[in-house]
């Protein structure tokens, strides 16, 4: 698979193969912020045999995007492969840029579901998900920092400021 490799202003200059990419190449990203109507927000855990962040817990969906896509249609496949999540109604969120663990822009998606929705979870690429309450959510990201993707309190604090 090749990913789009990309400059300071997220303009495509060339393409790798992933195994080829250079750690200070930049790549595109995709997350998914999941809410339901009562502002639970749904977190998915990394598959364990995955080989990088294998069993950490973070969004409820993310992508990294390939050549042909676009960060909306890297999204969108993601969420149907990862969760079984289909027909979502986005809201785009903030692009940022991360240039901790890799080189990277990560575009953000918030979308409202049926706190019931039916979830099939792909077991290659998720272990386990769930609903979490705001107060939940905030107690293990400040106490178990630990269980969550690299750079994972950047994306919350994002979070925060965008959607309260």
């Amino acid at each position: 698979m090749r990913l789009p490799i990309v400059n300071e202003e997220d303009e495509i200059i060339g393409y790798k193969d992933r195994t080829d990419r250079n750690p200070k190449d930049i790549i595109r990203v995709s997350g998914l912020w999941l809410t339901d109507s009562a502002g639970n927000i749904l977190l998915a855990q990394r598959a364990l045999n995955k080989k990088t962040h294998a069993g950490l817990w973070g969004p409820a969906v993310a992508g990294t995007v390939e050549e042909g896509e676009t960060y909306e249609s890297n999204i969108i496949k993601e969420a149907e492969e990862e969760i079984g999540l289909k027909d979502l109604k986005l809201t785009p969120g903030p692009k940022i840029r991360i240039s901790i663990v890799h080189e990277h822009f990560a575009q953000w998606f918030n979308a409202v579901i049926d706190h019931d929705y039916p979830f099939v979870k792909q077991d290659d690429e998720v272990e386990a998900i769930r609903w979490c309450s705001p107060s939940e959510f905030k107690q293990l990201v400040d106490e178990k920092p630990e269980i969550f993707i690299p750079d994972f309190h950047k994306y919350v604090d994002l979070l925060i400021l965008v959607y309260n």
